[in-house]
């Protein structure tokens, strides 16, 4: 009998996962969007830069999300590695983010703090979500190695005259 998962198994833990990813990003998606709206309505920041922070503030919190709860059971030995992609992936997230903020905002025209929302908060939230879920699944938490199975040892050779034919 194999021990292999079957597909069902396979798309049940795909849904845990992406509902746990899910949990996360909505704790960060808050993050963002608070830290976002605090940044331009209440410091009077430029939305690309309080969008950078904003997005700043929200990989710190996904990160510990993820690590711990999200991804706890993948592989752990190098976590420097980890990390260096994490924050890699999740910069390229915000150039997507803030970048579908600033075609809108400076591109199109469109400066109102609901355009400028929307232009980052759902568009390019939602895509660059998107990008972070596949590279973090793909390359950044990765499963950790199966343990090698090692082969019997071989029969000890024993001593002694040989048999005769």
């Amino acid at each position: 009998m194999t021990d292999s998962p079957t597909f069902r198994d396979r798309l049940r833990g795909l849904a845990d996962e992406v509902a746990k990813f899910g949990a996360v990003g909505a704790f960060g998606f808050l993050v963002n969007v608070v830290v976002f709206n605090l940044c331009t309505q209440g410091a009077g920041l430029a939305p690309v830069r309080s969008g950078v922070i904003a997005t700043t503030a929200a990989i710190c919190t996904n990160y510990f999300g993820n690590r711990h709860w999200t991804y706890r059971d993948r592989d752990k030995s190098r976590r420097s590695r980890e990390a260096s992609l994490f924050l890699l992936f999740s910069c390229v997230g915000m150039i997507i983010e803030n970048g579908l903020l600033a075609l809108s905002h400076y591109g199109l025209g469109f400066t109102s703090p609901l355009a400028d929302n929307l232009a980052k908060n759902v568009l390019g939230l939602g895509i660059g979500s998107l990008f972070r879920f596949w590279s973090y699944r793909t390359w950044v938490f990765r499963t950790a190695p199966a343990p090698e199975t090692s082969a019997p040892p071989p029969e000890p050779v024993r001593a002694g005259p040989s048999p005769t034919p």
